[in-house]
């Protein structure tokens, strides 16, 4: 039985909402797919390992008026809990969230690539970028979730 983790950021509800909509989509298309969610803040090290590929979703944010950071729980997460961590080639996928407001609009996405890289992650299908308010992209993480299914094709 093949098996998703995902570690999460969310502190306004948006990557949440996302992550729900994903999970629950999953779980009506995929019934022997097992799904499970934490969040960032809650997460250990050794969580990054869990399932056959992991998925890591956050927002881009704002720290000390410099643009184009993770959430700050998941930017604390990777800096510093699992800053050790070895992916041994590990399949992720990719989930961030950004707002058009700000020069940097997506750029948590290359956060997560350098982490990938330096942790010898292996990404698996293209990230999931949410630009503004999720609530009516439903449709659009939906998709998604079929190209996120390919990655489980490429564990055999």
């Amino acid at each position: 039985m093949p098996s998703l983790h995902i570690i999460y950021a969310s502190t306004s509800g948006n990557t949440e909402h996302v992550v729900d909509t994903l999970k629950e989509h999953l779980s009506s298309a995929q019934a022997d797919l097992t799904v499970t969610v934490q969040r960032a803040e809650e997460a250990k090290a050794d969580d990054i390992e869990k399932g056959d590929v992991l998925l890591l979703a956050s927002s881009t944010w704002n720290y000390d008026a410099v643009e184009g950071y993770l959430n700050m729980h998941m930017r604390e997460f990777l800096e510093k809990r699992a800053k050790d961590a070895d992916l041994a080639g590990k399949p992720v996928g990719l989930i961030i969230l950004g707002d058009d407001r700000y020069y940097y609009t997506g750029r948590g996405t290359e956060r997560f690539m350098q982490y990938l890289m330096s942790h010898n992650g292996k990404s698996c299908t293209m990230p999931l970028i949410i630009i503004n308010d999720p609530y009516g992209q439903e449709e659009k993480i939906r998709e998604w979730s079929e190209k996120l299914m390919t990655c489980f094709n490429s564990q055999s």
